[in-house]
């Protein structure tokens, strides 16, 4: 008598999909996205998890950060067969991760969960060192601008670009996706006495901080688009431009016509939601 047939959902483990919410210092990275070019953070993290699990899985993420851009709160996930509990995920993964990368937080999600399409908002923020000097090791992780920036006038310039308009003029190498319309919900410039931790004189009144920062948070962005905005508000901040070349640029809708690029290493992924 022949034996009776298994069901097939006994003879392979259900695949479950595992949210991951990550850190890095970019800086020695060509990016989140693996390239022919160099070593990215997708590539560091998928071998991660071949060395964990044995098994060759792509991991997508909420956002494609560039070369030398960090993270905070970057989210990433993939589907997985493995039958390791999903509270070792973390610390199994960072026995193989280079201490540039962190998991900070490893969690089971519904199937349908995708880090980049479930995204509703993502928020960047550019840390600008303004002064005559800035502390050596800060130099990979904030933008050294040494003239006087006036962070008042970049606030209210950058409140311009507030709402739902074709940013292509903030966009390189137009067009990367299927439309340049974004929705800017937020963005603030603030100016802050800096990371006390690190400030010998930080217990004194410091009205005038040291340190200039770019919060911004959208329904989603451009190839360098955070970067170029950046960019452009210097030019304010310096008094060359005003919030009325702000709103000239931003109906020109030429990429030209904009700032420069400002650095990649002052610019951070905080926090994607969902």
């Amino acid at each position: 008598m022949a034996s009776p047939t298994r069901p097939s959902d006994m003879s392979v483990t259900a695949a479950r999909n595992i949210k991951l919410t990550l850190a890095y210092d970019g800086t020695n990275y060509v990016g989140w996205q693996i390239q022919p070019n160099g070593l990215s953070v997708q590539q560091v993290l998928q071998t991660a998890i071949k060395k964990l699990t044995g098994e060759d899985i792509s991991v997508t993420a909420a956002g494609r950060t560039d070369s030398g851009v960090h993270a905070v709160g970057q989210v990433a996930n993939f589907h997985t067969r493995s039958t390791i509990p999903v509270e070792r995920f973390r610390p199994g993964l960072q026995t193989f991760l280079p201490d540039a990368v962190v998991v900070l937080k490893a969690e089971r999600v519904p199937d349908e969960f995708h880090a980049t399409y479930s995204a509703l908002q993502k928020r960047y923020r550019y840390v600008i060192v303004n002064g005559d000097s800035a502390l050596p090791f800060l130099n990979r992780f904030a933008y050294h601008s040494r003239g006087p920036l006036d962070a008042d006038a970049m606030h209210a310039a950058a409140q311009e670009l507030l709402g739902t308009h074709d940013f292509r003029c903030f966009e390189s190498h137009y067009p990367n996706k299927a439309t340049s319309i974004r929705t800017i919900k937020e963005l603030r410039i603030r100016r802050l006495g800096g990371w006390s931790v690190w400030d010998v004189n930080a217990d004194a009144p410091s009205p005038a901080g040291s340190y200039i920062c770019l919060d911004i948070v959208a329904d989603g962005f451009l190839y360098n688009m955070v970067r170029a905005i950046v960019g452009t508000l210097l030019k304010v901040g310096r008094g060359r431009w005003t919030k009325n070349d702000i709103r000239r640029i931003l109906q020109g809708l030429d990429r030209s016509q904009a700032g420069e690029t400002a650095p990649p290493h002052g610019l951070y992924l905080v926090a994607v939601d969902y």
